[in-house]
């Protein structure tokens, strides 16, 4: 009750039965009943024994002042239980063992001065935020209310918590559209204001080109490049106009140009044979203005290979690693130096850094102790630098910068992972593992222990690529499958505490 006022007295009423003011008569209780007058102002119910309050339980009472509803044995509270209340100022549902609430229980009391709520052994979590937004912005008086549960806010005042002591935005991945087609990569673009994909598939050796559709909201197709053996198609647009690096297992490897009219992706280079046999992956990059991308060749007898834009074509730049059957590539700055970090399937992965009077990448150092690494990427979290080492035979690896090297601060297990993929949507930090041989593993950091944890599973067949779009206000996560079909997932954010 509010400081020097009083609440109205509470008509005596025995066990199982409810008192009106200015009434004589008592009822059973059992269910609430709907013979009232219209005309009461104030009604008690103590100890009754009905079970729940439904919808519009007191809506025939439209002129209902006093509510006394403690010490009964209900379990469940309707959303709309006191709805057509619009003149109750007391409201009591002290002692009733309720451990939570019905969001926007007291929406519809506009004049509602007094509410008694102790007694109860609310359960503070997601459920209870909206009370505790609710009486932070309420001029209704409410008693000190305490939690009895969970044991982190066991025996807190209500009133003293706040809205931002609950973390109840959740997410979820869920299936957005399955393709027919098999993929080694899947890589996403923007021209010319449009948002594109293109998937390298391994079955018809074709670089498949999707564009996205504001309408349907969906991907459609929009142009297939030809190929033989396609095993990574690379987009790059450099000064507006838009070039794709198709790596090739036969047949070499070649570099298109799109026309716009007619709208068309033209061969305009090919690639050295003698130096990329067998390619895995494609880098592009860009340092000091000037644009490179490098072809990892994973066969016995080739090597790295690295080539400059020099005004109308590639050209062959520099070598690196040669005969190391390296599987991939990742270019990142790091204190303002560029570095490419080279992961090969016979020896640990290696860093080269750039150096500019010589304008190539010269050998840096190597990360111990991680052999077979099939994939290498890095991230940011909080201005802190990240890498994620994934191995197909044995645990993959969280390692940390510490501004001189790399240091390992987590394994994940991941038997049979060829794909990772770190990646953020708002202020959540995922990275996505896959594997060949059971389902691929979201994990989500953990700013507390600043380690990843567990989020969530997809079940998706021998994935090699992913790729995040956002686009028309959805986060769409493409993955790209050697032997299933090609997913689309759409990243969902829940919040638990409108439930």
């Amino acid at each position: 009750m509010a400081a020097g006022r009083k609440a109205p007295k509470t008509p005596r009423c025995p066990a199982t039965c409810s008192c009106t003011k200015d009434s004589a008569f008592c009822v059973d209780t059992k269910a609430i009943p709907k013979s009232f007058p219209p005309g009461i102002i104030s009604l008690t119910m103590v100890n009754a024994a009905f079970t729940e309050i439904p919808e519009g339980a007191f809506s025939h009472m439209q002129l209902l002042q006093f509510l006394l509803l403690n010490s009964n044995t209900f379990s469940l509270i309707s959303d709309d239980a006191f709805a057509g209340l619009g003149h109750l100022q007391y409201l009591s549902l002290s002692n009733n063992n309720l451990q939570v609430l019905p969001r926007d229980l007291f929406k519809h009391l506009d004049i509602l001065t007094d509410l008694d709520l102790r007694g109860n052994s609310f359960r503070c979590d997601c459920k209870i935020k909206w009370l505790v937004d609710w009486m932070e912005k309420t001029n209704t008086s409410v008693p000190a209310i305490y939690c009895a549960s969970p044991f982190e806010f066991q025996g807190r005042r209500i009133h003293d918590l706040t809205p931002r002591d609950f973390n109840c935005i959740s997410a979820d991945f869920a299936v957005y559209e399955t393709y027919s087609f098999q993929s080694l990569s899947v890589e996403s673009y923007e021209f010319n204001d449009d948002q594109y994909v293109v998937f390298a598939q391994p079955n018809t050796g074709i670089c498949t080109v999707f564009i996205w559709d504001h309408v349907n909201m969906l991907f459609k197709t929009h142009y297939n490049i030809t190929s033989r053996s396609a095993v990574y198609c690379k987009p790059v647009v450099i000064n507006n106009t838009l070039y794709m690096v198709v790596a090739q297992l036969f047949g070499g490897s070649h570099i298109y140009k799109w026309e716009e009219g007619p709208l068309r992706f033209v061969k305009i280079q090919d690639i050295d044979t003698t130096r990329v046999r067998k390619p895995n992956f494609i880098e592009t990059f860009q340092i000091d203005g000037d644009w490179y991308f490098a072809v990892v060749d994973s066969s016995k007898a080739g090597s790295t290979s690295l080539y400059r834009w020099n005004s109308n074509g590639f050209y062959s730049h520099q070598s690196l690693h040669p005969w190391h059957r390296d599987t991939h590539i990742d270019f990142l700055e790091v204190d303002g130096k560029p570095r490419l970090i080279l992961s090969s399937a016979s020896q640990p992965p290696v860093v080269y850094q750039w150096n500019r009077s010589q304008r190539q990448f010269a050998y840096h150092s190597q990360i111990t102790d991680s052999g077979d690494v099939q994939m290498v990427k890095h991230f940011w979290v909080r201005k802190v630098l990240y890498l994620c080492l994934t191995r197909f035979i044995g645990d993959s690896k969280i390692l940390r910068w510490d501004n001189q090297r790399f240091v390992e601060i987590q394994t994940l297990p991941s038997r049979g992972s060829m794909a990772v993929y770190p990646f953020s949507v708002g202020v959540r930090q995922y990275l996505l593992l896959g594997s060949d041989y059971s389902f691929s593993r979201i994990y989500l950091w953990d700013d507390l222990t600043q380690r990843f944890q567990p989020f969530q599973e997809l079940n998706m067949l021998a994935p090699r690529g992913f790729s995040l779009i956002s686009i028309d206000n959805k986060d769409i996560l493409l993955a790209a499958s050697f032997k299933g079909k090609t997913m689309a997932y759409q990243h969902l954010v829940v919040d638990l505490s409108a439930k």
